[in-house]
């Protein structure tokens, strides 16, 4: 995009949306707007988004991964003496974490590149540990061979009964990509008639997360396996659904206090029939 026609969009979007924000009580930031063609692409919140050949791709910022790798390689310089063990179980959760947020987007490439530049780090690390070792020992040493890679970094760590356990550095590129789910144009939070959808939504958000795991088990179990609507078992087969016992539309919460688990039949018939449904009191002394 020429200067000229960057001119000529700045012009025509801007007071679009500086009027759009000031009927809301906003105001345009002028440091922090930049106006540009989704074909040369911005950087959000750590991500890139850009159109490549009409395609809009979002996909981990280079700004973003090179400030990460920073990290990375300040917290490894920083353990030049530590056990192999205990520098993993530092850079272990950073990897997570980074790889956890980036796992929406186009980042499979990205993450495959980070992994070898974590590694070039390590094998340094491991290098200047035994400056008098030939490089086979060294990888014998420190690294494994599992699972068809030979290349696994490994330490060792003691459980809380003391009993030795290995522990091997996370790689970034096993991060299972998961695509967002988009939206119903339609779809109003504060309809009641799109209550369902948003929490097929949710229940289908939990499924894939080990947090969203735990708080279905907690309500299975407070409800003794039972759908409340039905009262037969809710298993694996059967699936379920997450249902908010007053409605968020009607100003109830999004807490397990406030939630229970239905079969997606009984709870499409509880939104269609009006069917109340009542939270089980928990047992004394639960």
């Amino acid at each position: 995009m020429t200067g000229a026609s960057r001119e000529i969009l700045e012009d025509e979007i801007k007071p679009l949306v500086e009027s759009f924000l000031q009927e809301r009580g906003l105001k345009l930031s002028q440091e922090k707007t930049h106006i540009t063609h989704i074909e040369e692409g911005f950087d959000f919140l750590g991500e890139n988004i850009r159109a490549y050949e009409g395609k809009v791709l979002t996909k981990p910022s280079q700004k973003n991964v090179k400030s990460f790798l920073i990290k990375i390689r300040a917290t490894i310089q920083e353990n030049a003496q530590a056990k192999t063990g205990s520098l993993i179980a530092q850079l272990n959760p950073m990897i997570k974490g980074w790889a956890d947020f980036h796992r929406h987007g186009v980042s499979k490439r990205t993450f495959s590149k980070v992994d070898h530049a974590i590694f070039e780090v390590v094998w340094r690390w491991a290098l200047r540990r035994h400056p008098k070792k030939n490089r086979h020992w060294v990888k014998r040493r420190y690294f494994l061979s599992e699972g068809g890679r030979n290349w696994v970094f490994y330490g060792i760590l003691e459980d809380k009964a003391g009993k030795p356990f290995k522990i091997r550095l996370r790689r970034a590129a096993d991060t299972p990509i998961r695509r967002h789910i988009k939206i119903k144009g339609k779809a109003n939070p504060y309809d009641p008639q799109w209550e369902a959808y948003f929490e097929a939504r949710l229940a289908a958000k939990m499924a894939y997360t080990l947090e969203g795991k735990k708080h279905a088990q907690y309500l299975w179990k407070e409800q003794d396996g039972n759908c409340l609507v039905c009262g037969q078992k809710i298993t694996e087969t059967t699936g379920w659904n997450i249902h908010h016992v007053v409605w968020l539309a009607k100003g109830g919460s999004d807490t397990p206090q406030n939630q229970v688990l239905l079969h997606p039949n009984c709870h499409k018939q509880v939104h269609g029939s009006g069917i109340k449904v009542v939270k089980p009191r928990p047992e004394k002394g639960v």
